[in-house]
Order: structure tokens, then C-alpha cells, then sequence
């Protein structure tokens, strides 16, 4: 490789790496925690999983006849979507097949689009999008700039421009380093030059990482580039902007029975069609259950799921009933009959969440997220290094110093403000009626904005490592404290009733509490920042000094 290429390479990786460093760590830091939203939700909700959580284990006979007392979903299409491992379900109803549909009035009750709500599985309780708010889900949505959201997808496209820019910087890395990419990552030195320092653990950590980070990256840009970018243009240019007949050929659009205006005869039972697909498929999981026109002769019933990852990776089945005579009208096993489209699709979506090796793939990939953070981190201080010289003008390096001042105070100031919020919500959202959604994004939002400020005017890269560290510590050691005194849910309590997603976030907390202040409190105070910039003396302000 020339010189030029070389300098061409390591420049972009540089450039690329700086422009999106907070907006990744943003990513990696919510996107870390988002590996637990489940337990994070059953931990805020104290609805631990329990036996008969799941969707395929639930009484739909009981829950249709419960919905249609309580809301009378007769000539509706029904939906039952379960995507988290978590007690509620998301409901969608349909408007009534033999509804008239007024101008200015769709999406206006009987007459209009129906409703969306969820549902618990336990106790049938009901709660819309507002109620059913988490801070898990919170997180998760950060992790791809969903609250950015202001014009259209604009939060999809940040994030999805911040992925392809991360997966660009992971490519050139490997090419820059390439020659002495197994030397250097046995080379350490903590007692040499502050840039050595963060060189050597940039270069170590960014190898040990390099195939999460890769993966992540190319997952992300398919995911979220896909969706923003490339649908939308595939739509309007292959497909003429008919969306329906694109969402169809892609497998995403429902399919359609004709509604027939007549009841159905005698009695029938989701039930009985449940557990003749679970004898067909016994390690068959549903994740969606869809009864089109119920009560009507046109009556459907679907099932659709995957496998167990332990029996096929990367799966997606389906089956389809018609209740008038139980006949099969389609099926796609899950074990067999997956598509090329299916299995990529497939295993893109359980590489990026990571939802096939149970709670230890979540702590590795958890482990992976935060030492990326680190990365990310060394990676802005080799910048600040390199460009802290003499030669540098003044005005520059005060720049460069502020900036990075910045960087670090809303990068570290998350661990402190994603532990605040925890222990706030234990302590503000007791009331049903609270707006989740509102107090969560106000806590994190403000708390982050102020502890940002602070810590960026203290204009101390060495005080922001420190005490991030330690005050994130002491608030997250009172985060089991405050459960246990608020809810009963004391760790040895949920570990004894056998409550592991809620055990799991007490026990996360203490474990990195611990670790966070025992390593802030043996941080030296030794200062990382830069040297204080001296504005040049003219000669002839010296000259007048000495006259």
C-alpha cells in the first residue's frame, strides 16, 4: 500500500470515527442495555415471566370472549402480537367488515381504522400506548434515535448514517492496522506518553471486539438503511409507489379473506386449532395469532412463529385455518420451507438482538457493547493528543479541548443519568395513571443535560472520567435498595421465587456499581487533559512591559 492510499485511509478512518463518536457511543451505550429491555421491563412493571406468559400457552377462547364482551369485536379481524418476552401483548382490532366508512371519520371509533392496545396475559388487564410505556422500551428505541423522530424518519436516517459511517471506519481500521495488527495487540504501555496509552488500548480492545463490532455495524446499516432508505426507493421504482403489492411479495401484508355476512354456526375453538399446530410443530413458537372475520363464515384463523434456535436458526412458519370446516388453507413448516428472503432475514435480525443464546449471550453481548464504548472513547482522545502540539495555533487546540470537553460530558454523563432514571422510576411511577412516557423523558433528558453542562465548564477530561464513575456507582448501588424497599423485591426474595429478569437488573446493577467505584476510586488524578492554551505576547506589548 503507497503512502498516499495509507494517509488517505487513516485520515477518512479518523474523520469518520470523530463526526459520529457521541452519536455511537449513544448507540452502543442505550443499544447495550436494550440486551435486557425484557428483564428492564419486568423489573420496572413487577410482572415477572411466569408460566403462561407466552402466547401459544394463552386461553384464547377466554381472552375472544373477554374482548368481545368488553369491546364487541364480531366481523373484525383480530390480532395478537408478541415480540418481547414480557407478560402483555399487543392487540390490534380492525373496524367492522360491514362498517360504513364516513369521510373524515376513519380512525374514529366503530366506523374508522379500530384500535391498538396491550393486553396482560395474566389478568386480561388493558393499557394503551402511554400506560404501557417502559423505560426498557425507552432505551431501546434511543439506541436507533427513535425520540429524534421530528420530521418523519429523520431519527432512523441519523441513526442509520451513523451505522454505515461505523461500519466504514470498522473497514478502513483493519486496513490502517493491518501490517501490525497481531504486534500491536500485545504491545501495552501505561507508563509511557498519554498517547501511547490510549493507542495501545484503542488498538488491544478494538481487535478483541472487532468481529462484534463488524457484525453490529453491517446488521445496523441493513436494518436501519434498509428501512429508511432502500425500501422507500425500491417501492417508488420497481413497484410504481404501490406499497401494498410490495409489502406483499416481501411476505410483510396480511393475507385477505372475503367477509361472507353470515354467521358462524354452532360453537368454535381457537383453542382446539392452537393445539393441533402445536402437536404438528412441538418446538414451534407463536409469536402472532390472527383470526380474520371473527364470528363471520369467512371466519380465519393464523398462527405464525419460529423455531426453536436450538432446532433451526434461522426459521419462519406459518399456518393458516378455516374455521367453517378446520381446513388447512396454507402452511409454511417452520423446519422446511424457509425462504432464501426468511433465512437472511432471519439470521440478521438474531445476530443484531441476540435473542438466541439466553441470558449469557445477553451478558457477552452486553460486555461487547460497553467495551466498544471504550473504544470509541480512547479513539476521541488519540485525536485530542495528536492535535494538543505547539505547532497547532492557539485558537485550534482551544477548540479541539472544548470539544472534546463536551464529548466526554455527555458520553459518561449516561451512566450516571440511565441509573438515576432507574432509581426515579421506582420512585415516581408507582401511580397507574402517571405519564410513564413523559416523566421518563424528562428525567433522562433533563438529568443528562444538566450533569453534560457541568461536567463540560469543569473543562476537566480527567474529573469527567472519575466522578461519572463513582457518582453513576453510588446512584446505581441505591437501584436494588430502592426496589426492594418500594416493591418487596429484594434480590435474595426474586432470587428465591425464582424471578430471574428481575434478579438479573438488581444483580447487573450491584455487579457494575461496585466495579465503577472501585475503578474511579483508583483513577489517579493524574491530569489527561490538554496543556492550558497561552495566548501568544506581541513584541510590542513586550516591548512597552519592559520599557
Amino acid at each position: 500500500m503507497s503512502n498516499r492510499i495509507y494517509n488517505i485511509l487513516f485520515h477518512t478512518h479518523t474523520i469518520s470515527g470523530i463526526i459520529i463518536s457521541v452519536a455511537l457511543y449513544v448507540i452502543f451505550f442505550a443499544g447495550s442495555f436494550s440486551f435486557f429491555r425484557d428483564e428492564i421491563v419486568s423489573w420496572e412493571r413487577n410482572e415477572s415471566i411466569s408460566e403462561g406468559w407466552m402466547l401459544q400457552e394463552m386461553d384464547f377462547d377466554l381472552v375472544l370472549d373477554t374482548l368481545e364482551a368488553r369491546k364487541g369485536i364480531a366481523k373484525t379481524d383480530v390480532a395478537f402480537n408478541q415480540h418481547y418476552d414480557e407478560q402483555r401483548l399487543g392487540v390490534t382490532i380492525s373496524a367492522p367488515k360491514d362498517a360504513e366508512v364516513k369521510e373524515g371519520e376513519r380512525g374514529r371509533g366503530r366506523g374508522g381504522r379500530g384500535n391498538f392496545f396491550y393486553m396482560n396475559t395474566q389478568n386480561l388487564n388493558t393499557y394503551d400506548y402511554q400506560e404501557s410505556y417502559s423505560f426498557g422500551e425507552f432505551l431501546y428505541r434511543l439506541h436507533f434515535f427513535a425520540q429524534l423522530n421530528f420530521f418523519g424518519r429523520s431519527g432512523y436516517m441519523l441513526a442509520g448514517i451513523v451505522a454505515f459511517f461505523f461500519l466504514f471506519a470498522v473497514i478502513t481500521g483493519v486496513i490502517v492496522h493491518w501490517k501490525k495488527i497481531i504486534s500491536n495487540f500485545y504491545i501495552f504501555r501505561p507508563n509511557n506518553s498519554v498517547k501511547n496509552l490510549w493507542t495501545d488500548a484503542h488498538t488491544a480492545l478494538g481487535i478483541i471486539g472487532l468481529p462484534y463490532q463488524f457484525m453490529f455495524a453491517l446488521t445496523g446499516v441493513y436494518v436501519i438503511v434498509g428501512l429508511t432508505v432502500m425500501s422507500p426507493a425500491i417501492i417508488n421504482y420497481i413497484y410504481d409507489g404501490d406499497q401494498e403489492k410490495a409489502f406483499s411479495d416481501f411476505g410483510f401484508s396480511p393475507p385477505k379473506f372475503e367477509f361472507v355476512g353470515k354467521p358462524l354456526e354452532g360453537d368454535f375453538s381457537v383453542n382446539e386449532l392452537l393445539a393441533e399446530t402445536k402437536g404438528k410443530w412441538p418446538e414451534f413458537h407463536v409469536h402472532n395469532a390472527s383470526i380474520f372475520n371473527y364470528g363471520d363464515e369467512g371466519m380465519h384463523v393464523q398462527f405464525t412463529g419460529k423455531s426453536d434456535y436450538n432446532k433451526k436458526f434461522a426459521s419462519a412458519g406459518t399456518i393458516t385455518y378455516r374455521m367453517l370446516d378446520r381446513e388447512i388453507i396454507t402452511e409454511k413448516s417452520p423446519f422446511q420451507d424457509v425462504s432464501y428472503l426468511d433465512g437472511a432475514r432471519a439470521v440478521i435480525l438474531r445476530l443484531h438482538f441476540g435473542d438466541f443464546g439466553g441470558k449469557g449471550l445477553k451478558l457477552v453481548y452486553f460486555a461487547l457493547g460497553l467495551l466498544t464504548c471504550f473504544v470509541i472513547i480512547s479513539g476521541v482522545m488519540i485525536w485530542l493528543v495528536a492535535r494538543d502540539k505547539k505547532h497547532v495555533s492557539p485558537a485550534k487546540r482551544k477548540f479541539n479541548a472544548w470539544l472534546v470537553w463536551f464529548y466526554l460530558a455527555g458520553c459518561l454523563s449516561m451512566f450516571p443519568v440511565t441509573a438515576f432514571t432507574f432509581v426515579m422510576i421506582k420512585v415516581g411511577l408507582q401511580d397507574p395513571g402517571a405519564d410513564r412516557m413523559g416523566f421518563i423523558f424528562q428525567t433522562f433528558f433533563w438529568s443528562w443535560l444538566a450533569l453534560t453542562l457541568i461536567f463540560t465548564f469543569i473543562r476537566s477530561n480527567a474529573i469527567t472520567n472519575k466522578f461519572t464513575l463513582i457518582l453513576g456507582g453510588i446512584i446505581g448501588l441505591a437501584i436494588p435498595v430502592v426496589s426492594g424497599l418500594i416493591s418487596g423485591n429484594w434480590l435474595w426474595v426474586t432470587l428465591k421465587n425464582g424471578q430471574s429478569d428481575i434478579f438479573l437488573i438488581d444483580a447487573l446493577w450491584l455487579v457494575i456499581s461496585v466495579s465503577a467505584i472501585m475503578i474511579g476510586a483508583k483513577m489517579k488524578t493524574k491530569n489527561i487533559d490538554p496543556e492550558p492554551v497561552k495566548q501568544p505576547v506581541s513584541r510590542r506589548k513586550s516591548a512597552v512591559a519592559v520599557g
